[in-house]
């Protein structure tokens, strides 16, 4: 899965399923019918570094990606080459490794 769809599942993974499902139940108006739920996945995202580090690297394809969604309400399907220009974007940001697992040493006996 690419970087930025796996990153917004694991920190806002409630919000991104509550918003997938209501676009794929409302093809003809999601984009009004689904708009709160946008937000609350937006109000999310915002708040963890690795995606605004995305989002302010990767601004110009998905602003293209948008836009496209905009015009293509009914037929997001015509999108398909903005998403992976976005997502290939997303995948060149560097995040951050977890830290390494920190090894104990017993202590001597006294």
């Amino acid at each position: 899965m690419q970087a930025a769809l796996e990153i917004t599942a694991r920190y806002c993974g409630r919000e991104l399923d509550l918003y997938g499902q209501c676009v794929a139940a409302k093809p003809e108006s999601w984009q009004r019918d689904c708009h709160h739920l946008k937000m609350s996945m937006a109000r999310c995202t915002s708040s963890h570094p690795v995606i605004r580090q995305i989002r302010q690297a990767c601004a110009e394809p998905f602003e293209a990606f948008e836009e496209c969604l905009r015009q293509n309400e009914a037929a997001a399907g015509n999108c398909a080459e903005q998403v992976r220009r976005f997502l290939q974007c997303a995948e060149q940001v560097p995040t951050p490794h977890p830290p390494a697992a920190v090894q104990t040493q017993p202590l001597p006996a006294s």
